[in-house]
């Protein structure tokens, strides 16, 4: 509510409602444009605001790393300093590196890493230093930031900011170090949140000043722009206990262009031709973002069997098997897997129930089915970050394992089976393959070399394979095989 504003009662103390023609005593008031509401003035204010930042070179979007929290006349010289990040582009992976380097910092420099939280934003980064014994002056911080960019070489992404932070004399003033600190920075934002109190009083003279106050949650800002009495015209007087500030990050390594993968393929199998190539014939790579376990007629990405003394046998005990017998999916941890199916299964002897996700862990045994034991038994012996490895433990041992590789995912560099947590000795001899690029890659553990899998990659020194091995895009090319011979077989058969 506002008062009345009648030109020709100018003592009249009723209140009307914004818009209304005449007050509780009939006075006329002025047009709604000659005296715009409170509210009104607030969006005018605001879009004016909104306007003049949107024209302002230095307020363009863009990558900045945003410090708070630096008090120069913290007692004792002990600092610790708030590092956030605002405005990094979408495509960044979930981790960056960052590289501190400065006389302030214990060592003369450290390593910190960002790491985006759940709702995608960028979790801050505490630093601590002393200034303690160091003589006054500005000492700068070099800062580096490392995208390795999925561990692609010549893929690297790295941005580079200065940061200068200032260590005062021992009889300066908090006026005074915030006069130096305005002298060198132009443009300067005062924000009060949660009913604090921010203050500004005075101007600098020595040239402009981009200035932006901004008071949320019952806060206070106040900004008086005439000289203090007794004061030197144009003298900076803050009455704020520490300062925050952006610094722009120039990106000077751009990522490179990576050529397309010469073997595009979301599944795809190593087969080991000899009989004595290894414990597995047949390494299935399907890159899914979920994956389903069912019956080998049915339209399923882990095509299962039961495996008799004959070999496989895909009636008898495999119709114990569902279309759709369980999932597996990446998790809030981890990898999870739950039952779908209609005769369920068993996770270390025990039934988890239907539609009930339980996390995968090391050593899991997974049993289809639950009713009858037997139909067919793998175990977990290999959770990455980025895969998981799943190998038979029935008489299908001999035949073939199973890789389920997050898309479009490379692993930590230099990061082994065995470094992952992988106790049991068949996930420790297992190549690294990971899917990039729409494809699969192969990395060497020695020398951290990455080929590209396709049908004339040399595979035959690939870790826990022996003899001759290929490549082959499907993860089921022996049932394509027999779909083909029997498709032929067909044709040569005379019609009646």
């Amino acid at each position: 509510m506002i008062r009345c504003s009648s030109p020709d009662h100018p003592h009249c103390t009723a209140w009307i409602m914004p818009g209304e023609q005449a007050c509780a005593h009939g006075h006329g008031q002025p047009a709604a444009d000659a005296l715009p509401s409170s509210f009104g003035m607030l969006q005018a204010v605001r879009a004016s605001r909104d306007a003049l930042d949107a024209i302002r070179p230095g307020e363009q979007p863009g990558p900045r790393l945003h410090i708070s929290g630096f008090d120069p006349r913290a007692a004792g010289g002990r600092q610790a300093i708030k590092l956030e990040l605002r405005g990094m582009p979408d495509d960044c992976p979930a981790e960056l590196s960052m590289l501190l380097q400065s006389a302030l910092l214990p060592q003369g420099g450290g390593r910190q890493t960002f790491t985006r939280s759940l709702r995608g934003g960028w979790r801050p980064v505490v630093v601590e230093f002393s200034s303690r014994g160091r003589e006054h002056g500005q000492y700068r911080v070099d800062v580096e930031l490392h995208a390795r960019d999925g561990q692609q070489p010549g893929g690297a992404r790295t941005w580079v900011a200065t940061v200068v932070l200032l260590v005062p004399r021992l009889d300066a003033s908090l006026a005074e170090i915030h006069q130096t600190y305005l002298t060198a920075r132009r443009k300067v934002r005062i924000q009060a949140d949660d009913a604090s109190i921010a203050r500004l009083h005075g101007l600098d003279a020595a040239g402009p000043l981009d200035l932006a106050i901004d008071a949320r949650n019952a806060s206070i800002a106040q900004v008086q722009f005439g000289a203090q009495p007794g004061a030197t015209e144009g003298k900076i007087d803050l009455a704020l206990p520490t300062i925050a500030w952006d610094e722009e990050l120039i990106e000077i390594d751009l990522p490179a262009t990576r050529a397309a993968h010469p073997c595009p393929a979301s599944s795809a199998c190593v087969v080991a031709a000899e009989p004595d190539a290894g414990m597995q014939r047949h390494l299935r790579l399907l890159a899914r973002d979920e994956w389903v376990l069912g019956r080998i007629d049915a339209d399923a990405d882990l095509l299962l069997c039961h495996y008799g003394e004959r070999g496989p046998e895909h009636d008898g005990l495999t119709r114990r098997i569902s279309a759709r017998h369980a999932l597996i999916r990446p998790g809030r941890q981890s990898f999870e897997i739950e039952d779908v199916s209609r005769y369920g299964l068993l996770l270390d002897g025990t039934w988890p129930g239907r539609h009930n996700p339980v996390p995968l862990r090391l050593g899991m045994r997974v049993e289809l089915t639950a009713s009858i034991k037997g139909v067919a038994a793998l175990v977990v012996t290999a959770l990455l970050p980025h895969a998981v490895v799943l190998h038979r433990v029935d008489a299908g041992g001999a035949a073939e394992c199973f890789m389920l590789l997050a898309p479009e995912t490379a692993p930590a560099h230099a990061t082994t089976a065995a470094a992952a947590g992988c106790a049991l000795p068949r996930a420790a001899v297992l190549p690294q393959l990971f899917h990039r690029d729409g494809g699969f890659w192969h990395r060497d553990p020695a020398s951290g070399a990455e080929t590209p899998l396709g049908p004339a990659a040399a595979l035959n020194r690939l870790a826990g394979f022996h003899g001759r091995v290929r490549f082959t895009a499907g993860a089921y090319p022996e049932t394509r095989a027999a779909r083909s011979a029997d498709r032929r077989a067909g044709s040569q058969v005379a019609p009646h």
